[in-house]
């Protein structure tokens, strides 16, 4: 149950321990167990320590490609976290004010985050073959995305419009429990973990990379560009100040706009 909150879910050793401590409760008050009392608690491991430089970042990405870069710049440029970027529908992407509404973020409500603007063509195109992959599900009888629990019985139909769709949709069909109808959930976090570790051996970095360090760069590039550290701490989703603080080497005003680091890296700042 703990280890895919940190491999697949990236949640901060700090949740992970605040997991184990609800699970020992349970065993102890309820089951009278205390098998629990001596396991080892979470620490903060290389990979979350990384901090990547803009060149590193580049050279990793350069690594990857189709869904798999795409998905690393998005968590890199916007600041998702893994889960994050994968539980994206075509409906949270809104390109007419440059922005994504965050689904179901770890610490705070619906938040909005800055899309890249080198990123928009891309995601366009990524759309545009969920919408084509949808068409020749419908025709197969498939087509259904899973829905959250509180729309399931409200909108019997909404899971077969493209705006309920996955943005990065699995490569095989399943059936819905809660439905028992047919169609793709998201794409496996799994192997995205697996393609960012690789590329970045292959980069030539040093370090432990995984993708939540992908997320560290993000806040720390942001902060070292002179961004407000308010500003940083809404865009990453914190609802302690003190969890963006840790990513901070220096703080000056904010500009009159925010700029992704991903456009930076673009325009050469």
């Amino acid at each position: 149950f703990l280890a895919p909150l940190s491999q697949e879910r990236g949640l901060a050793p700090r949740s992970i321990n605040q997991a184990l401590s609800a699970l020992a409760l349970f065993f102890r008050e309820i089951l009278g167990r205390d098998e629990l009392a001596d396991m080892p608690r979470a620490t903060e491991d290389d990979a979350e320590r990384t901090i990547l430089s803009h060149q590193e970042v580049t050279l990793l990405l350069d690594q990857l490609s189709g869904k798999y870069r795409l998905l690393a710049s998005l968590m890199y440029g916007c600041g998702l976290r893994l889960m994050e970027s994968h539980r994206l529908r075509v409906r949270h992407i809104d390109f007419d004010h440059q922005r994504i509404i965050v689904p179901h973020a770890a610490d705070t409500h619906r938040r909005q985050v800055v899309l890249p603007q080198r990123l928009t063509a891309n995601l366009r195109r990524q759309v545009s073959r969920v919408a084509a992959q949808l068409r020749a599900d419908r025709k197969r009888g498939a087509g259904w995305a899973p829905l959250p629990p509180e729309l399931t019985k409200s909108d019997s139909e909404a899971g077969y419009a493209l705006d309920w769709q996955f943005a990065f949709p699995a490569t095989r069909w399943s059936k819905d429990p809660a439905t028992k109808r047919v169609g793709r959930k998201h794409l496996s976090p799994t192997a995205t973990q697996r393609r960012v570790r690789q590329a970045a051996q292959m980069a030539g970095i040093g370090q432990p990379v995984t993708c939540r360090t992908l997320r560290t760069a993000f806040a720390t590039h942001m902060l070292d560009a002179g961004y407000d550290l308010q500003i940083v701490q809404t865009l990453m989703g914190h609802k302690d100040p003190r969890s963006t603080r840790s990513y901070a080497q220096g703080l000056t005003d904010l500009g009159p706009t925010v700029t992704s680091p991903l456009d930076r890296r673009l325009n050469g700042h």
